[in-house]
C-alpha cells in the first residue's frame, strides 16, 4: 500500500446520485407479509419490492384517494 495517493485526476462517481438512503418506516404486518410472499414468488428481496412499488407510484404521480370519517 502506498503512503500517499494522488486524487488530482479523480472524477466523481456518476452513480452517486442513485444511492439509496436508509430510513425508518413503520408498516403493518399485513403489508410486510404481502411483500414477503411476493418476494418469494419473484426472487427479489421484499425491501427492494417495496422500493420498486413506491418508486413506480412516485414516477407516475399516483395519488392516494383517502377520506377520513
Amino acid at each position: 500500500m502506498r503512503k500517499q495517493y494522488d486524487f488530482s485526476t479523480a472524477r466523481k462517481n456518476p452513480y452517486a446520485v442513485q444511492l439509496k438512503k436508509s430510513v425508518t418506516i413503520r408498516l403493518d404486518e399485513d403489508s410486510i407479509s404481502y411483500f414477503k410472499a411476493m418476494s418469494e414468488q419473484v426472487g427479489i428481496p421484499y425491501q427492494s419490492l417495496i422500493n420498486l412499488y413506491l418508486k413506480e407510484c412516485a414516477s407516475s404521480g399516483k395519488k392516494l384517494n383517502l377520506a377520513w370519517k
